[in-house]
């Protein structure tokens, strides 16, 4: 398989999050934040194929990612298995080994660790108690701006708005969202990833 372009390479950020109704606000605002400032958002939504092991598309969308965001929050027991969820320090572990026993351009890879609160992480993942962890209280708008500050650090890249702009913009692109999806024959409340990443991408540049 061809390998991405540098520039695509350097524009593509993988999303670790969960993917679920409760999760969904700060999923969009994620995805909303990252499109807003230039990049490109990439997750396991992105494609449907159910002729690929979930886990080799996870290794190939990680290796066309130089930035990552990996949301650790969400790791308490399911009320009905009464199991944790580990699929998210899962693919933050998939991501740093990328990084440390990948090539060259692998050992570029930057990561924004996130969790609801301060050192909650140390509970159940103590192994990364090295690593800068971020907390955003559940709040779209640090989350937000969490994400922006980092994206500007790590990326060198000039000229972004800030966390409070965008944060702005993100509520104005939700009141209009059922606009979009109406006039793109979407339902805005069974929207798919591409679908999702295609209405905010239009909204963008409409209004740039």
């Amino acid at each position: 398989m061809a390998e991405i372009s540098t520039r695509a390479y350097s524009e593509n950020v993988f999303i670790n999050c969960p993917f679920d109704a409760q999760y969904e606000a700060s999923f969009r605002a994620l995805v909303y934040c990252v499109m807003d400032v230039g990049f490109r958002p990439r997750c396991a939504l992105e494609i449907d194929d159910g002729a690929e092991v979930r886990i080799e598309k996870l290794f190939r969308i990680i290796g066309d990612c130089c930035f990552g965001i990996h949301d650790l929050s969400r790791t308490q027991l399911d009320a009905t298995t009464d199991l944790p969820r580990f699929n998210m320090p899962l693919e933050l572990g998939m991501f740093l080994a990328a990084r440390r026993f990948g090539g060259r351009r692998q050992k570029r890879k930057n990561c924004l660790i996130l969790d609801r609160d301060p050192y909650r992480y140390q509970a159940f993942i103590s192994d990364i108690a090295g690593q800068d962890i971020r907390a955003h209280n559940d709040d779209l708008k640090r989350l937000i701006t969490l994400v922006r500050n980092w994206l500007r650090t790590s990326s060198g890249k000039t000229n972004l708005p800030g966390g409070t702009v965008i944060f702005r913009r993100f509520e104005t692109f939700n009141s209009d969202l059922p606009e979009l999806c109406g006039e793109a024959g979407l339902d805005p409340e069974d929207l798919t990833f591409a679908d999702f990443a295609q209405v905010v991408r239009t909204w963008i540049v409409n209004t740039a």
